[in-house]
């Protein structure tokens, strides 16, 4: 059976919503698939070796991916280069501004690996500027979670039927 892992990070709860977002859609689109949803924090080498295609969702954090995501492609990067070369996958950023940076760090480290993306990072942009928004606790507009969703099942589908 074919792994579709997402690796996420999530302080106030829009990047979880997103990353389950892609998983339930995911996971709806093929039942061939298995969708492994980790935290950053704990998702090991093995994992990322394990996988066929694979789903990046981040925070943007001073205009950065988290610290947690950098900590996640540090602890795994060089153990698995050259040995994801082709395998595609996907980005998530939930930003408070733009998240281009953000989305080009991943976007480097995955050329690194020789991933192949399957389309534009989706970046949601909260416009959370103040230090009382960037804290608050968001919510994903039903079109942006629906968004992440279709991304989801067309990285599936595409795993699934050897297109990616």
């Amino acid at each position: 059976m074919k792994t579709l892992l997402i690796v996420y990070h999530s302080m106030t709860g829009g990047t979880l919503q997103m990353a389950n977002a892609a998983a339930a859609g995911a996971v709806g689109a093929e039942s061939a698939l298995h969708v492994s949803l980790l935290q950053a924090a704990d998702a090991s080498v093995a994992r990322v070796l394990g996988a066929d295609g694979y789903v990046f969702a981040t925070p943007e954090n001073l205009a950065a991916m988290s610290g947690q995501m950098k900590d996640f492609f540090d602890r795994t990067y060089y153990a698995a280069l050259e040995r994801l070369n082709g395998r595609p996958y996907a980005t998530l950023i939930c930003a408070g501004s733009d998240g281009r940076n953000a989305a080009e760090q991943i976007a480097r480290i995955a050329t690194g690996w020789r991933l192949r993306p399957i389309a534009d990072p989706l970046i949601v942009c909260t416009h959370a500027q103040t230090p009382e928004e960037i804290l608050r606790p968001k919510r994903i507009s039903a079109m942006h979670l629906q968004q992440c969703e279709q991304l989801g099942a067309t990285l599936a589908a595409g795993i699934v039927m050897g297109i990616f």
